[in-house]
């Protein structure tokens, strides 16, 4: 575990919340590399070689959009197709492109799912290391713990079923069918103005900087997971330097140092 900013608060947290993909689970590890080229794909208007600053443009916004809803993305990349190609008849709409990201990704995920459901692989090798004993540690002391992810909220539910931890969490918010919203955002207002909770009382756990950046804004207690997806466990450098410009209070690459963690929530 990696202190970047001493909090000063004794109190231990009542609440966490969780981001899904890359924080908990890896089911999908690789979401970048469908969603890169279906974005110089479209703009471009064809396929390789693509042009070296919009590859660049396109890097530089996945980066840094990771952890927003996918429609948000997808309204990001109808626009720059309608500014690229004004004249080719393509779509303006975001849930069409969202719907072909969709497509494309889910080929990958439900091969991934329907192993896990049919117990051709274990669990453990979808889940960031050590985090299932760090759910269960929070839990047994009383914690309650959300999810809040941009995946669409029936895939996070049955993800979390497939990978046997639903059971841990008092709430699983993904993004809502057909509706452009933050249920990050959401299910942090929620714990402050409906169930009265302050800022210190809230963990926040995620590997990309919109959810960091909305528990600092309330004043949580925000843990920045840079997790090597590939290998469960480790720290990827690339999410370690986007996590340190989101303001993280501290940095893991898994879950595998739980004392640490507990101590550094009060615990």
């Amino acid at each position: 575990m990696e202190l970047l900013h001493e909090r000063q608060i004794a109190t231990p947290i009542r609440a966490a919340l969780f981001d899904f993909d890359g924080t908990v689970s890896t089911l999908r590890y690789g979401w970048e590399t469908v969603m890169r080229p279906l974005m110089l794909e479209m703009i471009s208007g064809h396929g390789e070689p693509y042009d070296a600053a919009l590859e660049a443009e396109v890097d530089t916004y996945i980066d840094e959009s990771t952890g927003i809803q996918t429609i948000l993305q997808m309204k990001w990349l109808a626009q720059r197709v309608q500014q690229e190609r004004p004249d080719d008849g393509m779509s303006d709409d975001p849930w069409w492109y969202k719907a072909e990201y969709n497509r494309r990704l889910m080929e990958t995920v439900n091969d991934r799912l329907e192993r896990l459901e049919s117990g051709a692989v274990d669990r453990e090798n979808y889940l960031i290391a050590g985090s299932e004993a760090f759910l269960q540690a929070l839990k047994a002391r009383g914690v309650r713990i959300f999810v809040a992810s941009g995946t669409d909220d029936p895939d996070v539910h049955r993800e979390a079923a497939a990978l046997g931890v639903d059971g841990y969490f008092d709430r699983i918010a993904g993004a809502p069918l057909g509706v452009e919203s933050c249920s990050k955002e959401k299910v942090l207002r929620d714990l402050v103005e409906k169930e009265g909770l302050s800022g210190a009382d809230v963990a926040v756990f995620g590997d990309g900087k919109v959810e960091i950046a909305l528990g600092a804004s309330i004043g949580a207690r925000t843990v920045g997971t840079a997790t090597d997806e590939e290998q469960r466990r480790g720290v990827n450098p690339v999410k370690r330097g986007r996590l340190i410009k989101a303001g993280a209070d501290v940095l893991v690459g898994d879950f595998t140092e739980l004392d640490a963690l507990l101590a550094f929530l009060g615990l």
